[in-house]
């Protein structure tokens, strides 16, 4: 095939470094330019990002949080119990979860919406051969409710869901662009980490994951890839196995 002829070429298909991953996703994440709640474009605009991947034959499933909506944390501080506050901030992800779905089936892909706090009308509950099966049929699916527990946040209910579908690797979308020392939003001498062990980022008290989730991924040899989402082409770039964020191994 000849380069003069552009009719006749092929573009050789880029594949991707993972066959199945597990999306983490803030709650922030769809911020957009609110200060609360969900910015539809912003999720559109998510959405178009996991479609490219979609498109690539990869197996996707996502783990929402709710942080935009309520942080179970913020009630404990006004003296909520804990238990309640953390259950409003499970049902924070469903809403989220239920406006990702939205998006993405607008771009045309199938998915499948499991909560682990059940809620027949909007979502299924989590059995974890139905969901491997989704997966296997090419539907992204996305997890909210956590792990339907208080307590636990949805860092922890990523890794134990990676773990649970086998997926390969858990990449996980911030507002910065990977690990760094301290906030580099608020400390402009914050060293970045291109890659750093499980044990480090606990020994170091980094702020990455909790203590549970790192070592859920240690415990299974389960990579972590921290990135910036906020620059589009990024989980492209993840999937294909490019150098780009923070790798924790």
């Amino acid at each position: 095939m000849s380069w003069a002829n552009p009719k006749t070429y092929i573009m050789p298909r880029i594949e991707p470094a993972y066959k199945r991953i597990l999306l983490k996703l803030s709650g922030e994440s769809l911020l957009g330019g609110y200060d609360y709640g969900i910015d539809l474009e912003m999720a559109k605009s998510i959405a178009q990002e996991i479609k490219e991947i979609h498109d690539l034959g990869v197996q996707i499933a996502i783990v929402i949080g709710g942080g935009n909506i309520f942080r179970g944390v913020h009630g404990t501080e006004v003296g909520m119990d804990r238990a309640s506050a953390d259950y409003i901030g499970l049902l924070a992800t469903v809403m989220n979860g239920i406006a990702l779905q939205s998006a993405l089936e607008k771009e045309g892909v199938f998915t499948r919406h499991i909560s682990a706090v059940e809620i027949k009308a909007v979502a299924e509950p989590f059995i974890r051969r139905r969901v491997i099966r989704h997966l296997e049929k090419g539907r992204i699916v996305i997890f909210s409710a956590g792990i339907g527990s208080p307590y636990f946040t949805t860092d922890t209910a990523a890794a134990l869901r990676a773990l649970e579908i086998k997926a390969q690797v858990i990449l996980k979308a911030t507002k910065v662009d990977g690990i760094y020392s301290a906030d580099p939003l608020k400390d402009k001498t914050a060293k970045k980490f291109y890659s750093i062990k499980y044990l480090d980022v606990i020994k170091k008290g980094l702020k990455v994951m909790d203590t549970t989730a790192i070592s859920l991924c240690k415990d299974n040899e389960l990579p972590i890839i921290v990135f910036n989402l906020k620059k589009k082409g990024n989980i492209k770039k993840a999937v294909l196995g490019q150098k780009i964020g923070t790798r924790v191994y």
